[in-house]
């Protein structure tokens, strides 16, 4: 995971149960330091259920907490994992399909 700016974080790696206890920290620090917190997840290879619960408790936190979370930049595999379990709209944020999907 890489910080481009104090509200954005691009993810470049898999968002696996492997992965998610230290991607739980980050994440909840880089929302307590923004108001608006903004993931391109264009980098993330592989999303199992863990990845998906991390952004599931960050969306909840940034409620809790009147913050705004967003996602861009969504990988296939992350655009294929919202869309199996039917939380597009829960995230609400835009998605660019690529023509050939």
């Amino acid at each position: 995971m890489t910080t481009a700016a104090a509200s954005r974080l691009a993810f470049l790696d898999d968002m696996t149960i492997y992965q998610a206890q230290a991607q739980k920290d980050q994440l909840l620090a880089a929302l307590a330091a923004t108001a608006n917190l903004e993931l391109d997840l264009s980098g993330v290879g592989e999303m199992d259920s863990a990845g998906l619960q991390l952004l599931l408790l960050l969306k909840r936190e940034g409620v809790r907490q009147g913050k705004q979370v967003t996602i861009s930049g969504h990988s296939p595999r992350v655009q294929q994992i919202l869309d199996f379990c039917n939380l597009v709209g829960v995230f609400g944020d835009p998605m660019v399909i690529p023509a050939n999907a």
